[in-house]
């Protein structure tokens, strides 16, 4: 494969967005569980819709906390992704959910090259059997608008700087490419979840008094306020302490390789909250958008 050093791609905005499956339930559904009143989050997807609309992006990098893998940081290299999702982990009530969307394989090849190029532990992945995961499906399903769209896994194995290196291949490959790039980092903030026999505090399940613990709200509520001010120096120094055993969701990859993609440690972004801070079976779930990068 011949790949240029240089071109007209940019990141133009980035996201941490929630996926939970309850978003993807009908809106009868959503108002029982909120007591009347429908997750925020909700209306935070057409907020975040809006962002998009005027970033104009040709591809959605999705960054998903559900596709674990081992030993390699993948990059979905798939043409073409079309059926009905059923989840394995709750399919009473995740299933017969339709998608269709075309991937990026140029740009997932792209990623592979500069990986290789840096000595970084990633490869393609585009087996025509390659299951599809909820952090993906639910976002392409809420916000997609025919955009192409690339997914990324977060290897169980890593360490902070293993994520922040693939996302620094990402950003890389992106400015190499002749694609507009929107980063959708897909997954909660803390995610402990409460035990199988919990009784709900608030009557609206999506209340943050339902959040696991008030130590892991608090502390995620000390990241939103690192996020809101574009202090990600601070939030990794953090995540070297102990946001990363908190623990985030999926380790916090989605994050560090969406912030790695943006800088890293010099990044100064400015997140915006689109959305209210939201109980998700005890996982504390938010939009924050970063306009515009590089």
């Amino acid at each position: 494969m011949t790949v240029a050093t240089a071109g007209t791609g940019r990141i133009v905005g980035a996201a941490l967005v929630s996926h939970h499956p309850g978003l993807a339930q009908d809106e009868a559904f959503r108002l029982r569980a909120g007591n009347g009143r429908d997750s925020d989050l909700i209306a935070g997807y057409h907020r975040l819709r809006e962002r998009l609309d005027r970033a104009t992006p040709d591809t959605l990098v999705i960054i998903d906390t559900h596709w674990f893998t081992t030993g390699y940081h993948l990059i979905d290299a798939g043409a073409r992704y079309e059926g009905q999702y059923v989840s394995d982990e709750m399919p009473w009530y995740l299933a017969d959910r339709p998608y269709a969307y075309d991937g990026d394989p140029e740009l997932a090849r792209l990623c592979e090259v500069v990986a290789q190029e840096r000595g970084i532990m990633a490869r393609c992945a585009d087996h025509p059997a390659l299951p599809r995961h909820y952090g993906t499906v639910n976002l392409v399903n809420a916000l997609g608008r025919g955009e192409r769209v690339l997914t990324l896994s977060c290897c169980q194995n890593a360490q902070n700087e293993h994520f922040l290196a693939m996302g620094a291949v990402l950003g890389e490959a992106i400015r190499r490419s002749d694609r507009r790039v929107a980063i959708l980092a897909s997954g909660a903030l803390s995610h402990k979840f409460v035990p199988i026999d919990w009784q709900q505090v608030h009557p609206r399940i999506y209340h943050p008094d339902n959040v696991s613990s008030p130590h892991h709200r608090a502390r995620d509520q000390e990241a939103i306020a690192l996020l809101e001010a574009g202090r990600h120096r601070a939030l990794l120094e953090a995540f070297a302490r102990d946001f990363r055993s908190l623990p985030w969701e999926a380790l916090g990859a989605h994050y560090l390789q969406m912030v790695g993609a943006l800088g890293g440690s010099a990044c100064r972004l400015p997140g915006e909250r689109l959305s209210e801070y939201e109980n998700a079976r005890g996982t504390g779930n938010i939009h924050i958008w970063f306009e515009g990068a590089a």
